[in-house]
């Protein structure tokens, strides 16, 4: 039970849970806002946040005026201080909040990181602003006025200064920075030095007033800073309770991470509000291990960061608390959820996909610019050959310029052939159809293969008689091959190598299983839509199951060779894949990100199994990917082409990957 139990807890795979927290504010009124403060970050605490943060001058309130001076507030901002520190002090929780702080004689607008019931750090506000309706200068001084790189806080010595990073012992990967509003809002904020520094988390403490459209520029300024930083990119604003004599507050707080945001408050709510999401210091490690260019921007622009390392306390929160992962994971990563999202996807990928055909007919002689391609009445075919007709329309060319190949073999459904057919019909293609039995069973004969045994052999020569006539077919017609092998075929080697391995351009290498379907789907409702014979015919391939129908049919004519039934479900294998080559995280990270993305579809068992299928695979047919023909890249997760974003001995060893496999419980 225990290693169940450590398996299913996110900390053990290095995520960090995090608050965004908006407590109700009373303008000069501290006490009151230290009880709200502790009102909401109990409420954190309660959901297991090992980090929060609160907005910028929060203790007094933002809207204070000339009050900011009165000795009476600037007493009370201190034992509102003490009040919340006392109250967390048994909490494992860290904590950032803002407060007016005189040093050396001047006022500053502080946040103030506390831990274990002390002050661990002190980040004055870098760049106050003082223009239209901000009039900070009044009141306090920018932090470079600061004369002391320490300040006396609850009768702790405790370093001051923008050039602070808190780094926790218990939350590896997490290392805090902090800086106040208008800091974000500059060319160059502190926190992207901070981020160049070894800042994982950039925390801005703000006290924004709420504008028509300004939450929108507020959400596009934390996705960015966090993308550009590969960081976490945390945001906090005043809500309830300013003065509204002349601005008005809305109380946003935003959690983003590597462009995406995670998590929001809900806006204009009129008590505390709060937003916790678990984040991925694990995963910006590895990013800016592999951006070789973020190291260099640091070498260049970097300076020196003070550290302050913290020691743990021991949890008293229970562990099943963090057997949830606070997070969406995406069971579909390569394919967006959201529609409008789905078709802003499949838009730009088909597009990618078409122009760069198009680009390589450009480069073939006028006289050479056709396409061969074999058409099976499956998906990855499929799609191929809508690629390829489009790619003709954008050059003018005629359709007919497109070579449409179906070549029954053995295990050739009636569905698949006649889909196969009536597409590349309704398109205005060529056509050719040519059986592929008698030729396969020539070479069975030549080799003394039993033709009644249906072997990988089997298999294979049905797929190296295809490829060798299609390459026969653009040799006489003066063309190219175009290969429809997709990603994930690529990363399983579920292909034959010098067979449907082999093309002249491979336009669909770059496009996983999960997303071929969803392009087939748009490309039939924007691209083909007037062409309704195309579009009938389309639904019915999306319905059929996934086949290379090498295997005589069943008795009832039905292919009994469908990959998944093999492989096990594609949507798994795509999940694996974006994980093991985007961030290279180990299996047992991705079988507890796998677990948590489709919520109990798959036991944990069957996610090992095929995590382990995966991984054998992979490594296995290293050698078919490294002689793949071009083709374009089309997202972010990669690709694995050995002249691209992929290279790896093709005798590599599997087996460290594979031992962790196994051993994750289930």
């Amino acid at each position: 039970m225990s290693a169940i139990n450590d398996f299913l807890d996110v900390r053990a795979h290095g995520f960090v849970r995090v608050a965004v927290c908006v407590p109700e504010v009373r303008v000069a009124d501290p006490a009151f806002n230290a009880d709200a403060h502790v009102h909401v970050l109990t409420r954190a605490h309660a959901a297991g946040a090992q980090y929060a943060l609160c907005p910028e001058l929060g203790l007094t309130a933002y809207s204070c005026g000339d009050l900011f001076f009165q000795e009476p507030l600037l007493d009370a901002a201190h034992a509102a201080l003490e009040t919340i520190a006392r109250a967390t002090a048994g909490w494992n929780l860290l904590v950032s909040v803002g407060m007016p702080l005189v040093a050396d004689g001047l006022l500053f607008n502080a946040a103030v990181t506390l831990y274990g019931g002390r002050p661990l750090a002190v980040a004055p506000k870098a760049y106050p602003p003082n223009y239209r309706e901000f009039y900070e200068l009044r009141w306090f001084h920018p932090a470079a006025d600061a004369q002391s790189d320490a300040v006396l806080l609850l009768g702790t010595r405790v370093p001051f200064g923008t050039d602070i990073l808190v780094r926790p012992a218990h939350l590896p990967g997490f290392v805090l920075h902090c800086d106040v509003c208008e800091d974000l809002w500059v060319p160059i904020p502190p926190g992207t030095l901070a981020a160049l520094g070894g800042a994982t988390v950039l925390a801005n403490l703000s006290a924004s007033n709420v504008t028509v459209a300004k939450s929108e520029y507020r959400e596009e300024l934390v996705r960015s800073s966090s993308a550009k930083n590969l960081a976490v990119q945390m945001y906090s604003a005043a809500g309830f309770g300013e003065s509204t004599s002349d601005l008005a507050w809305d109380g946003q707080g935003i959690i983003a991470e590597r462009g995406e945001i995670l998590a929001e408050t809900e806006r204009f709510g009129l008590v505390g509000t709060l937003a916790v999401v678990d984040v991925d210091p694990r995963a910006l490690v590895e990013d800016r291990m592999r951006q070789t260019s973020f190291g260099q921007n640091a070498a260049r622009h970097g300076t020196a960061f003070r550290v302050v390392a913290v020691d743990g306390q021991p949890e008293r929160r229970a562990p099943e608390m963090f057997h949830r992962l606070e997070r969406r994971v995406a069971p579909h990563p390569f394919v967006p959820a959201d529609p409008a999202r789905l078709d802003q996807r499949c838009a730009e990928v088909f597009h990618i996909m078409a122009t760069s055909l198009a680009r390589r007919m450009t480069a073939l002689p006028e006289n050479g610019r056709r396409i061969v391609l074999g058409v099976s009445g499956g998906q990855d075919s499929t799609l191929a050959l809508l690629v390829a007709a489009h790619a003709l329309d954008l050059l003018s060319l005629p359709r007919t310029h497109l070579l449409g190949v179906t070549m029954p073999g053995f295990g050739t459904s009636a569905r698949t052939y006649g889909n196969a057919c009536a597409l590349v019909r309704a398109l205005g293609a060529s056509f050719r159809e040519v059986d592929v039995r008698a030729l396969a069973g020539g070479v069975f004969t030549a080799i003394g293969h039993d033709p009644t045994r249906h072997d990988v052999t089997f298999e294979n020569v049905q797929a190296w008689t295809r490829k060798f006539l299609l390459f026969s077919f653009a040799s006489e017609g003066r063309g190219i091959d175009l290969g429809t092998g997709d990603l994930s075929e690529l990363a399983l080697g579920w292909s034959t190598y010098g067979g449907d391995h082999m093309s002249h351009y491979a336009v669909n290498a770059g496009v996983p299983k999960t997303l071929v379907s969803a392009l087939i789907a748009w490309a039939a409702r924007h691209v083909f839509a007037g062409e309704p014979a195309a579009a009938t015919t389309l639904q019915d391939v999306l319905a059929t199951p996934i086949s290379p129908e090498l295997l005589p049919l069943g008795a009832d004519g039905v292919s009994v060779h469908e990959t998944e039934s093999v492989l096990g479900p594609y949507e798994l294998h795509d999940f694996f894949l974006y994980y093991f080559l985007r961030f290279g995280f180990g299996p047992r990270r991705i079988a507890r990100l796998a677990a948590h993305a489709f919520g109990g579809r798959y036991p944990l068992g069957t996610i090992r199994e095929r995590l382990v299928l995966f991984l054998e695979r992979f490594f296995a047919n290293q050698f078919k990917r490294d002689c793949v023909p071009d083709s374009p890249k089309v997202g972010s997760g990669g690709s694995l082409s050995p002249r691209g974003d992929w290279r790896m001995p093709s005798d590599a060893s599997v087996a460290a990957w594979v031992a962790e496999a196994r051993a994750i419980p289930g």
